[in-house]
Formats: structure tokens, sequence, C-alpha cells
């Protein structure tokens, strides 16, 4: 059974933990790494959405990339990256819908969730459970007539 992140935003207090898991998860060089998730201010007061790769089942990132540097990772549900085989064109990076594949300036490359390999640490830490990482029975989709 296939487990994914589940995102609650009304439970989300903005306390950005999940963002400090996820930098300190992908560090570079013993330095804390582009976090993959974000927490965005709402309209209201006090309501955040945290922000994070879906990992959709028809991946707009996917379908964009022309070297073929991302792929369905079959055990973990997640879409990956692979590093070596991209060429920094930022195609994925335009073409998700929800801002969730990342540039990281810093370390001039693209950054998406990975889902830490299966076991997120954003949900670990989120100390309000606005994440979880969840098992899902697959569903059929009813196609649009």
């Amino acid at each position: 059974m296939k487990s994914r992140l589940v995102v609650t935003p009304i439970q989300c207090t903005g306390c950005r933990t999940c963002e400090l898991a996820c930098a300190f998860a992908h560090s570079v060089d013993g330095k804390p790494g582009k976090s993959r998730i974000y927490p965005l201010p709402g309209g209201m007061k006090d309501l955040y959405t945290p922000v994070v790769c879906l990992q959709c089942d028809d991946p707009a990132c996917m379908k964009s990339c022309l070297v073929d540097a991302l792929s369905l990772n079959e055990e973990t549900g997640a879409i990956d990256l692979n590093e070596e085989k991209c060429v920094q064109c930022q195609a994925c990076v335009a073409a998700c819908p929800f801002g969730c594949s990342l540039h990281d300036q810093k370390n001039a490359n693209v950054v998406k969730c990975d889902l830490c390999g299966g076991d997120p640490v954003c949900a670990f830490f989120c100390p309000t459970k606005a994440l979880e990482f969840k098992p899902v029975t697959p569903t059929k989709r009813k196609r649009a007539v």
C-alpha cells in the first residue's frame, strides 16, 4: 500500500518546523539545504498552508523534462530527480502548477520533494499534525465524459 503526504492547512500554525527539518534533511556540505516545503500565510490571521510537492498522478514536471531526469520511484511514490541527468533548464520549475519544483540559487540546482526516501521528516516533526504521511488505498479515477 502506497503512502501519501497529507496536508491539513487548518492545523498549520506557520511555525516552519517542517521547513527547518527539510532543510537539515537535505543538507549540503554540512549546511542546511534548500527546503522543499514552505508555509504560505493565508488571507486570514494565523492561517497558513504548507506548500509541498503533491507527487501528482500525472506530473507536469516529469512531462516537461527534456532529458528524463524525473521519474516515478515505485517504492516511495515520489517523483525523483536524477541530478546527474538534470541540465538545470528549469522546465520542471515552470511546469509545476503548484510551485513545488524549486530552483536553489545558492547551490545552482533544481530541487523537489523526494519524500525523504519514504519517511518524510517534515511530517515527523510537524507538532500539529498538519502534515501526515498516511497509507492510501488506490482508487480508479473516472474519466470526464
